[in-house]
């Protein structure tokens, strides 16, 4: 769906969302929702909205502000970005993949593990009315800059969220 209302999702719904995204569901050994490559945990996930920029802290089930300003429109090359209510960034944090040096295998493991996340929302948004797209469609450099990434961080894909437009 590229097409979304807007109305802004209820702070339980995000909540919920991304619970189901990448949450911890096995509190006793912090095993999240969705698995990851040798349970690295290394996507974050950024959640731009019309307040600002947090960032997912699975641990404590919350968002801390990373940015007051409304950046959707930066996270991607859309039209309907910038009016969607929320916006996932998923960034891979290389430095948590401990003992892999190959380029093309963190990014392979990235992009699987994001590939986790997102069906994850997918599943979440088909089982309470939201409508919702992953895009590849991202200037990367320039997001990456707004949200002052690490060197060893890596934006793989973004994912916009909301009600369906009427």
């Amino acid at each position: 769906t590229r097409e979304f209302g807007n109305e802004k999702l209820p702070n339980q719904v995000l909540s919920d969302l991304l619970w189901a995204a990448f949450g911890i569901n096995r509190p006793d050994s912090g095993g999240r929702t969705a698995p990851s490559t040798r349970n690295w945990q290394d996507i974050d996930i950024y959640v731009a909205t019309a307040d600002g920029v947090y960032l997912y802290d699975a641990k404590a089930n919350a968002l801390s502000r990373v940015l007051a300003q409304d950046i959707r429109a930066q996270t991607g090359t859309q039209d309907f970005v910038a009016s969607a209510p929320v916006n996932l960034v998923y960034v891979s944090d290389f430095s948590r993949m401990s003992g892999e040096t190959n380029v093309q295998d963190q990014k392979l493991a990235a992009a699987i593990d994001t590939g986790f996340i997102g069906q994850n929302v997918y599943l979440y948004c088909a089982a309470n009315g939201l409508a919702t797209v992953v895009r590849g469609s991202v200037d990367s450099e320039n997001l990456a800059k707004t949200l002052q990434l690490k060197t060893t961080q890596l934006i793989v894909a973004a994912q916009s969220v909301g009600y369906p437009k009427q």
